[in-house]
């Protein structure tokens, strides 16, 4: 049975709380029902109500749907007053809302996909799209969920990335993904890597953790279901990154093999 957002009779503000962006579905619903099972009231965020509220019902009574187009300003804002409004608190929040694409044919393979979208002829609208959610989106809910976080005892934010952002593995010619390397999906999550590291640097004085994460190459919607780990699998890290006590590192970019080179 589906989850109504934000029953009048719900109140557990005295749990902690964690948001997760694109929850609906993929990896972003296994972490929230991971963060479930380790106590939390979690937030599954989803651009469509009522997809949301189905999630909601899978994950579980400790699960409540909340509207949230991470592109759309008045969605955000209207997000972050009810957190505040029927919750009062939010502990974590986790960036995991992405596409990687707008305009990839279903009979297209990534290779043929990524050879037009590279630099020299990938349409602008390609890349400004993307990156309204991958980046902008990320820093948007970001600075909207910020007032609540920072009241929050020990406040923690993940950005989930991708491997694939990476400058470092993509400067190496022997890195196996370094030909789809583009200005779109994979140059978003650099941007992301960018990101994440601002917000360490100003928010780590404050106490709040901010780090980055890959979940793998994982079978969900945003490869058609072309990945190769499950989504228990790629949902690992951003939990045990959201989980990290007061001597967890902060401005750190991993996946369950450890850390990743920027």
């Amino acid at each position: 049975m589906a989850i109504h957002p934000f029953k009048e009779e719900i109140t557990m503000q005295d749990k902690l709380v964690a948001l997760v962006t694109g929850a609906n579905q993929g990896i972003g619903l296994q972490i929230a029902k991971d963060m479930a099972a380790h106590g939390f009231t979690v937030l599954v965020a989803s651009r469509n109500l009522a997809r949301g509220e189905a999630a909601a019902g899978e994950v579980g009574p400790d699960a409540l749907a909340l509207q949230l187009d991470v592109t759309d300003q008045a969605s955000i804002a209207a997000a972050a007053e009810r957190i505040r409004t029927k919750l009062g608190r939010l502990d974590v929040l986790i960036n995991n809302a992405a596409i990687s694409n707008t305009s990839k044919r279903p009979d297209q393979s990534i290779e043929e996909y990524s050879k037009s979208v590279r630099a020299s002829n990938v349409s602008l609208d390609e890349v400004r799209a993307v990156w309204e959610t991958n980046v902008f989106g990320v820093l948007a809910v970001t600075q909207a969920m910020l007032p609540l976080l920072r009241e929050a005892p020990a406040a923690r934010i993940v950005n989930v990335s991708s491997g694939v952002g990476s400058l470092t593995l993509n400067a190496d010619p022997a890195f196996p993904w370094r030909s789809i390397f583009g200005p779109v999906y994979a140059a978003s999550k650099t941007a992301l890597n960018a990101m994440t590291l601002a917000m360490a640097v100003e928010l780590g004085p404050e106490g709040i953790k901010v780090n980055a994460v890959s979940p793998g190459f994982t079978r969900t919607n945003l490869n058609n279901y072309a990945g190769t780990e499950t989504v228990e699998e790629g949902a690992r890290e951003a939990v045990r990154v959201a989980l990290l006590g007061p001597d967890g590192p902060t401005g750190t970019f991993s996946n369950t093999a450890g850390i990743i080179p920027w």
